[in-house]
């Protein structure tokens, strides 16, 4: 299986990059793991609403450019589909099973993600209704498709 995780903007923080570079590690025995980044727009702390929707476009536009369309595209939005670890691993088996072995996760930047993002998804992933830093989200994310893989697999990892 091939996983790409589609972001907005650079990971500094070097106890983040770490975190994702072990999950990343730990789940190479299970899948290809790619992360992609893709600039954040530049823009003022106060926008107007057709601001933010232009910002929201050109991000949406940058990480489009990294989607194939043969990629089955999960993207996290707090108005998305809320589901437990086990019905996440149970998705991503599935997935593998009827011919969907290219997978894509998009976290959007500070503002979501465009329409045309959230139309180009297969389905809208929430983690709930928390705030996160987009960083963080990352790590976050890479831990849960491990843990899936890892239920999948029948480890106690998932207790």
């Amino acid at each position: 299986m091939n996983i790409k995780i589609v972001c907005v903007g650079k990971l500094k923080e070097k106890y983040f990059k770490d975190g994702i570079a072990e999950y990343q590690k730990r789940l190479s025995r299970f899948a290809k793991v790619e992360i992609v980044q893709v600039p954040d727009e530049k823009a003022p702390e106060s926008l107007s609403p057709a601001q933010m929707e232009e910002v929201k476009k050109r991000e949406g536009e940058r990480i489009l450019s990294k989607i194939k369309d043969k990629e089955y595209v999960y993207v996290l939005a707090i108005k998305g589909k809320e589901r437990a670890s086990e019905e996440f691993a149970k998705e991503l088996k599935d997935l593998g099973t009827y011919g969907h072995s290219d997978i894509t996760f998009v976290i959007g930047g500070s503002l979501g993600t465009s329409d045309a993002v959230n139309k180009r998804a297969n389905d809208l992933f929430s983690f709930g209704k928390l705030t996160m830093p987009h960083q963080l989200m990352r790590l976050v994310l890479i831990e849960q498709i491990y843990r899936a893989f890892m239920i999948n697999s029948g480890s106690p990892y998932h207790k």
